[in-house]
């Protein structure tokens, strides 16, 4: 697995697609965001001028967009991506997003032979710069298996939480208790 299709350079798939780059893979990106499509290839990333052409010949996909309704149209709009990548292509998706739609988007996945894992992220930007984040993973243990020489590039610590969905599940009950906790330091604070 050599060539990755990367979608999202935001603030933290930029640093991610980076550090898939640093480890020797080959890695097409495509963002709506020409500034960090410019700065992906000083980093030494392809870019593709369409999600489509990012993902053609992908050994894997990867995923960081912001919310559930660009992840759902992104591989399952009109142009969805799940009509133009390979049966047997991975894809990892590591937005935080609904469970429903990790979901309703792996299901669809399977359905077009893909396999898929939900892969939200812990750690922040300076995880993401550094690998050091970690991923709270839904879907099946042979994708899991599959993906874990990327997202250990990217990461440090790797959770299954279970089947599709279960990492979206995890990760939002791990973003309230870390708000209960900075809400209880604010309060003690003061």
């Amino acid at each position: 697995m050599k060539k990755i299709g990367f979608i999202g350079l935001g603030n933290m798939g930029g640093p991610m697609a980076a550090n898939l780059v640093k480890a020797g893979y080959v890695v097409t990106a495509f963002d709506l965001v020409e500034s960090a499509l410019e700065q992906f290839v000083e980093q030494g990333g392809q870019r593709a001028p369409s999600a489509a052409d990012a993902v053609s010949d992908a050994d894997a996909v990867v995923s960081m967009l912001p919310a559930s309704k660009h992840v759902e149209a992104l591989y399952l709009g009109d142009d969805g991506l799940l009509s133009a990548i390979q049966p047997g292509t991975l894809v990892i998706d590591s937005s935080t997003i609904a469970p429903e739609s990790a979901k309703k988007v792996a299901a669809a996945a399977e359905s077009a032979g893909v396999p898929m894992i939900d892969a939200p992220v812990s750690g922040g930007v300076g995880g993401a710069i550094a690998g050091t984040l970690t991923f709270i993973v839904g879907g099946e243990e042979a994708a899991l298996t599959s993906a874990k020489p990327l997202l250990e590039v990217m990461g440090k610590n790797i959770f299954h939480a279970g089947a599709a969905g279960a990492g979206q599940v995890a990760k939002i009950s791990n973003n309230m208790l870390l708000s209960v906790l900075m809400t209880g330091t604010a309060e003690a604070l003061q």
